[in-house]
């Protein structure tokens, strides 16, 4: 119960310290995490609506809602996928580069300071058991 709870606990501390500046750049819960995800696909910033869901550990249906909110921003693009018309291809658009690049830069410094209490021996200690015990669960983490 000690550890569960304690992963409940810092799940919430960490998402309160992590997402204000996401929100202060208007994006929904998990808007950036899609946006980060076309950004870490390189370019053409690019993937799937099944590529993204896989990626993100969402729905398709979740993806789609996150994506309609991206591309009224003007932050995403939607475009046929070559080769199979029923798929559609999610593209950063030239804003939503730069307004990624960003906030990457933000969230990074974030999680530094978020982890500066621990040196890098330390960090690797709770990333190498979190990993592990994910792989034990039945979906592997997901």
């Amino acid at each position: 119960m000690l550890v569960i709870g304690r992963l409940f606990r810092l799940t919430d501390a960490l998402d309160q310290h992590l997402r204000p500046p996401f929100q202060a750049a208007g994006l929904g819960s998990g808007d950036f995490d899609v946006l980060a995800a076309l950004r870490r696909a390189g370019r053409p910033y690019a993937l799937s609506a099944g590529e993204l869901s896989r990626t993100v550990l969402v729905t398709t249906g979740a993806i789609s809602k996150r994506v309609d909110r991206l591309e009224a921003r003007g932050l995403v693009g939607r475009t046929v996928a070559e080769g199979d018309s029923r798929g559609c291809l999610v593209t950063l658009t030239a804003e939503g580069v730069e307004l990624t690049g960003e906030l990457v830069a933000v969230h990074l410094d974030n999680q530094r300071r978020l982890l500066s209490g621990l040196d890098a021996d330390e960090q690797a200690q709770p990333a190498g058991l979190l990993g592990r015990l994910a792989s034990t669960l039945p979906d592997g983490g997901e």
